[in-house]
C-alpha cells in the first residue's frame, strides 16, 4: 500500500512524538479532572487510541458513529448519527477527537447535537486540519498536524476502505481514486 503514496507526510515517529506533546497540552488544561474523549468511528480511532495512551489524566472514551443523510446525494455536512454515545456528557468536559477536519460542516453538526446535552466544556482535537478547505468557522482548540489540500490516507483514514492501518500519514496517488 505505501507505493500507492505520491509522498509521505508524516512518518510513524513524527505522528507519535506530535501526539505525545498534544496529549501534554491537554493533560496539563484538564489536570486535577478527567475528560471525556468522543471520536467518530472509523477513522478517529487510531488517533483516538494513541492520544487516550498518552494522556495523564483519566479519561472516558466514547463513540459516535455518522452516516449521510442522503447516500444518493453529495451534501457536505448532511448527516445522521447512525451510532450514538453510551456516556451521559451533562456536566462533564468533553473533547470531540477528529481524525481530520475539512470543510467543517459535519464537525458543526456533531458539536452542536452534544452542545445541546449540556456539558460542563466542549472542545475539539484534530489529527489533521485541512484549513484551506474551511466552510465554516470551527474552533480548534488542539491540532496535531495543518495539511495541505491534498487527498491524504494512513493512520486511520482511508480511501474506500483501504490504507487505514498504514502507520504513516501520505498523499495518496490521484490514479488511485480518480476515475478515467
Amino acid at each position: 500500500m505505501i507505493r500507492d503514496l505520491e509522498k509521505i507526510l508524516f512518518t510513524k515517529e513524527q505522528i507519535h512524538h506530535r501526539i505525545k506533546e498534544v496529549a501534554n497540552e491537554i493533560s496539563q488544561d484538564y489536570s486535577g479532572g478527567e475528560v471525556t474523549l468522543v471520536t467518530v468511528l472509523k477513522g478517529g480511532v487510531f488517533f483516538l487510541t494513541h492520544l487516550a495512551q498518552a494522556l495523564k489524566v483519566p479519561a472516558r472514551l466514547d463513540f459516535l458513529g455518522i452516516a449521510s443523510f442522503s447516500p444518493g446525494r453529495a451534501l457536505p455536512g448532511v448527516v445522521r448519527i447512525s451510532k450514538d454515545l453510551d456516556l451521559d456528557i451533562q456536566g462533564r468536559d468533553v473533547l470531540v477527537i477528529e481524525d481530520i477536519v475539512d470543510t467543517g460542516l459535519t464537525l458543526r453538526y456533531l458539536l452542536s447535537v452534544l452542545s445541546a446535552r449540556q456539558p460542563k466544556s466542549l472542545f475539539v482535537c484534530t489529527f489533521l486540519d485541512k484549513a484551506t478547505r474551511r466552510l465554516v468557522d470551527i474552533p480548534i482548540k488542539y491540532r496535531c498536524f495543518e495539511i495541505p489540500d491534498r487527498f491524504v490516507v494512513g493512520f486511520g483514514l482511508d480511501y474506500d476502505q483501504r490504507y487505514r492501518t498504514l502507520p504513516c500519514v501520505g498523499i495518496l496517488k490521484s490514479k488511485i481514486y480518480q476515475k478515467t
